[in-house]
């Protein structure tokens, strides 16, 4: 996953609105702030696939008045896109609010749809986009190295029961046929494993 920079001008922003006069808004605070890549979608009908085509940097959406049915359509999108996801509305409430946070909008704008203020929203969507980003890479990253701590202490066990050797031994052993095989650690355990099943 790239990081997104709200430095780069060359950033594709798509703008989901229905409503022409308030797209012209945000279009015309980004061109102001020097973004050029600006692409107007004017219809919610099948727009995750249209945002697939497009492939946007981030994506900012205004929903004037949202029914309820209609916040959680774009809800799904933000969960899907997997992008910086600004969101503009009129009026909210706590649950929107925290179902928005749920939904991974990067900044949900209740009442503040002026061009001034865009360039800053965009900002701040895309920073704590990569916040969170960063965040939920680290956690993946903690889960695998957790996951396969518990594959090496297994594959350790079955080797230290096969062969009446301590821990450390057994540990060397997967090392070492890690080095000779030119595999990762966690993949020979897991061999081991496989065939102690094998072997039941």
């Amino acid at each position: 996953m790239p990081k997104f920079s709200s430095q780069d001008r060359s950033t594709r922003i798509a703008i989901v609105d229905e409503n022409p006069v308030r797209s012209a808004i945000i279009e015309t605070g980004l061109r102001e702030a020097g973004y050029a890549d600006i692409v107007r979608i004017g219809e919610t009908a099948a727009l995750l696939k249209r945002l697939d085509a497009l492939e946007p940097d981030v994506v900012l959406i205004d929903l004037e008045s949202p029914s309820r049915d209609v916040l959680e359509s774009m809800f799904t999108v933000s969960r899907t896109v997997r992008r910086p996801v600004a969101m503009f509305v009129d009026q909210s409430d706590t649950a929107m609010i925290e179902a928005a946070v749920d939904a991974g909008v990067s900044a949900y704008i209740v009442d503040g749809l002026r061009k001034e203020r865009v360039k800053a929203i965009l900002d701040m969507a895309i920073s704590r986009f990569n916040a969170f980003d960063r965040l939920r890479r680290e956690l993946a990253e903690a889960r695998t190295q957790l996951e396969e701590r518990k594959v090496i202490d297994r594959a350790k066990g079955i080797l230290m029961k096969a062969r009446a050797i301590p821990e450390e031994e057994a540990y060397a052993l997967l090392r070492r046929a890690a080095m000779n095989e030119n595999r990762r650690i966690a993949d020979v355990a897991q061999s081991i494993i496989t065939a102690a099943d094998l072997l039941r």
